[in-house]
């Protein structure tokens, strides 16, 4: 079975200033594997390790996907290899963007059975790729998975819709997006981090996959923080019963 596990390189939204205008600047921030997709990529593992099945992580992005750094970090959470698609116009493309550089570079590698998304990138959070992938490709596409079982060409997932569990079985290949709780993304051991340096790592560019350019669905006109409200702060002194039923009227208000 071979499985591919897309993630995104993103800053460190601890890192991100609020500006006089509300836009938000990164300038400062460091780089990291998005927390998202840390959960697609411990998925991958659990089921490749239980299947003995081929893992490849693929990542899009400018210079940063050739971070000693950030490689290692993701390889030495389970990947067998990584591969990165490189391009200058990549760091700021959109879901469309990257679902068919995405979909270009998944037909470039051959074969795959499941190809795993995190529910969405810690940047944009847009919750479009996965779906967007599985349509381009030409399978199944799953989103909010919070568990699954590969047996015998089906993936059986478990997701969950408002207050119901579904469960359904999903024919491979298949796109799957999962959920943030469907698993707790292992902290690599100092020998996974060392093992991670000589595993094979690709870097290709978009004429290497054979993407030739789309146009955007979405424009996006600007990013901002919402405005700062002061917060109301009243207190109520006092456990007596007027005092109680006050509170409790103004709690009602407020709601």
């Amino acid at each position: 079975m071979n499985i591919v596990v897309c993630y995104k390189i993103v800053p460190d939204e601890q890192d991100a200033v609020v500006q006089a205008d509300r836009t938000l600047s990164f300038e400062r921030a460091s780089l990291k594997i998005g927390d998202y997709d840390l959960n697609a990529v411990e998925a991958g593992a659990q089921l490749a390790e239980a299947h003995g099945a081929s893992l490849v992580c693929l990542t899009v992005g400018g210079d940063a996907v050739e971070d000693a750094k950030l490689k290692k970090a993701v390889l030495a959470r389970g990947p067998h290899e990584n591969v990165a698609v490189r391009d200058a116009s990549l760091p700021e493309a959109g879901s469309t963007t990257t679902a068919r550089v995405l979909a270009a570079a998944v037909r470039h590698l051959g074969e795959f059975d499941l190809v795993l998304c995190g529910e969405g990138s810690a940047d944009r959070y847009a919750q479009q790729v996965g779906v967007q992938l599985g349509e381009l490709l030409g399978v199944p596409a799953i989103n909010a998975v919070s568990a699954i079982e590969v047996d015998d060409g089906v993936a059986h997932v478990e997701r969950a819709v408002g207050a119901v569990v579904e469960r359904l079985d999903v024919p491979l290949p298949a796109v799957l997006s999962v959920a943030a709780g469907i698993n707790e993304p292992r902290i690599p051991s100092m020998k996974d981090i060392l093992t991670a340096g000589k595993k094979p790592s690709h870097v290709l560019s978009l004429a290497d996959v054979g993407f030739d350019g789309v146009d955007e669905a979405i424009d996006v006109v600007s990013t901002c923080a919402p405005e700062r409200r002061e917060r109301a702060c009243e207190v109520f002194e006092g456990d007596d019963d007027e005092t109680i039923r006050a509170f409790a009227a103004r709690v009602r208000e407020r709601l």
